[in-house]
């Protein structure tokens, strides 16, 4: 009987092991990875940022509101919104049940603190000139009615005052609980709402998300950044690989699942492969040359002209992007409603003109130092065949090669001559504009601040009427065109590449990476 007692008792533990390892089989973790070409440059929402800071962060934080896949704004965190007759008064009413990633739930509470925070000068978040009397309009106040409602008065009526709040590159204006911050104050991690939450970043290196599992979905479908969403692996882990080929290499070996940004050097790698699924679409962003309108040298239109006219764009479009991306001359990218026939029109490069113009202006050869990037190749070898193309009409430009970090720094202070840049996607074209049009004296990054054009940009930003907005842009593009503070080069296209073990990733105008929703096989 004893031995029979062990027996059974061996058998009993046997049975127990078996069933824990296949249940830990059955639910083994489950992680998606996907490249970032840099490191992001923080957690904090909408302060230092750039695009795959943007894409990091919206994974764990929303806002307000947020972009539909049209473009168009819809609420997120908020139930409904309710706007007065004069247009001055926003009243938000938040959703029930919502949680922070610690367990607290979403009250009004934490979208003042949050809204407070952004509107404080310490913080330095991107996006307070919009807000300050400089921008679409200024906040006046956030009150919170009670519990679940929260009320923002403007000093102007503003269409695209929830257009903003839902900008990329405002962090989505995300709601935080005050947790995210030290008790000193500074910052910690962002504490949100979204479908994941922060897990470890090992700079340089990578940055991984776990899913949030007591996250509360919208119930509509996903449409852009809002609608249901639902964190279908464990984990998501955005890995730095700044070498275009190494990353391609780590796609098809399967130590990435998600390729964001092909290069168009790379293209043919993945050609007829059955592991491999390819995605193009035209983006958002602009592709430009800046001008310090400042400068000793450029301060005269007529070379800055003449730069232009010696640039053939679509020549230049065409060879960076290996015949994937066509030539703009407009601060309205190409897949905007907006873009008509105004904008449409590329005229040719016009080296005797150019020539003419730089003999005007008394022009000795004068060396213009342009920066650039190695980062984003497609900025690298604009800025090359720019200084060949410039160097037809008798213009001399020296490249300076700075890392990326560097670029941004130069590029926020207005610390250049000229320089190869990019603008992410702005959904609308006033967003687009104004992402360099400003005041420099407040903020060094802009470079244009021509008073009569910043009345049309003021002007396209209080009306509704499309038909109105459409003559205010063709008329700031005569008019960028004319003072040349920038020289607009393209839209890129953009490619993803997925290994086909990835279900429901999808690319739109922006190269944000949503990896809600997103199933690895």
């Amino acid at each position: 009987m004893k031995l029979q007692s062990c027996a059974q008792s061996f058998l009993v533990a046997l049975s127990l092991l078996f069933s824990i390892e296949g249940g830990a089989a059955a639910h083994a973790e489950t992680m998606l990875k996907a490249r970032i070409n840099s490191d992001i440059l923080s957690t904090d929402p909408g302060t230092k940022r750039d695009e795959n800071t943007d894409g990091v962060v919206l994974h764990m934080v929303e806002g307000l509101v947020a972009f539909r896949e049209d473009t168009s704004v819809g609420p997120l965190l908020a139930k409904s919104i309710v706007v007065s007759d004069d247009g001055l008064t926003y009243t938000f009413t938040l959703r029930d049940g919502v949680h922070f990633h610690n367990g607290a739930l979403l009250t009004s509470k934490e979208v003042l603190w949050s809204l407070n925070r952004y509107l404080d000068p310490e913080t330095h978040w991107r996006c307070l000139p919009e807000f300050d009397g400089n921008g679409v309009a200024k906040i006046l106040s956030v009150t919170a009615p009670d519990a679940m409602t929260v009320r923002i008065k403007l000093d102007t009526p503003s269409p695209l005052f929830l257009t903003t709040l839902a900008r990329q590159d405002c962090g989505g204006t995300g709601i935080m609980h005050p947790d995210s911050v030290k008790p000193d104050g500074s910052w910690d991690k962002p504490i949100g709402t979204g479908p994941f939450k922060f897990g470890i970043w090992k700079t340089g290196d990578y940055i991984e998300l776990d899913a949030f599992n007591d996250y509360a979905s919208r119930d509509e479908p996903m449409d852009g950044n809002t609608g249901g969403k639902k964190a279908e692996v464990d984990k998501v882990r955005f890995l730095v690989i700044p070498d275009s080929s190494a990353a391609r290499a780590a796609l098809l070996s399967g130590a990435i699942d998600v390729l964001n940004g092909v290069t168009p050097s790379e293209l043919a790698a993945f050609k007829g492969r059955d592991d491999v699924t390819l995605d193009k679409h035209a983006l958002m962003d602009i592709y430009a040359i800046l001008l310090q309108t400042k400068d000793p040298l450029l301060q005269d239109v007529r070379i800055r002209q003449a730069l232009a006219l010696s640039i053939d764009r679509a020549a230049l479009a065409d060879a960076v992007s290996m015949g994937i991306a066509a030539a703009n001359t407009s601060a309205v990218p190409v897949s905007s409603p907006f873009y008509g026939p105004v904008e449409k029109s590329v005229a040719p490069a016009d080296i005797a003109a150019a020539r003419k113009l730089l003999k005007e202006a008394g022009y000795k050869g004068e060396p213009i130092k342009l920066i650039a990037n190695k980062r984003y190749p497609q900025m690298f070898d604009a800025a090359i065949l720019v200084q060949a193309m410039a160097q037809q009409a008798g213009i001399k430009i020296d490249l300076e090669v700075l890392d990326w970090a560097t670029e941004l720094d130069r590029y926020s202070d207005g610390s250049y001559q000229a320089m190869s840049f990019s603008y992410s996607a702005r959904l609308d074209p006033s967003l687009s504009f104004g992402a360099f049009m400003g005041d420099k004296a407040l903020q060094p990054r802009k470079v244009w601040d021509d008073p009569e054009a910043l009345e049309l940009l003021r002007q396209s930003m209080t009306t509704q009427d499309k038909a109105e907005r459409q003559a205010l842009f063709d008329a700031l593009h005569a008019k960028m065109l004319q003072q040349v503070p920038l020289i607009v080069l393209y839209n890129p296209a953009h490619v993803i590449a997925t290994r086909n073990n990835v279900e429901g990733f999808r690319g739109w105008p922006t190269v944000q990476q949503r990896f809600w929703n997103v199933k690895i096989r």
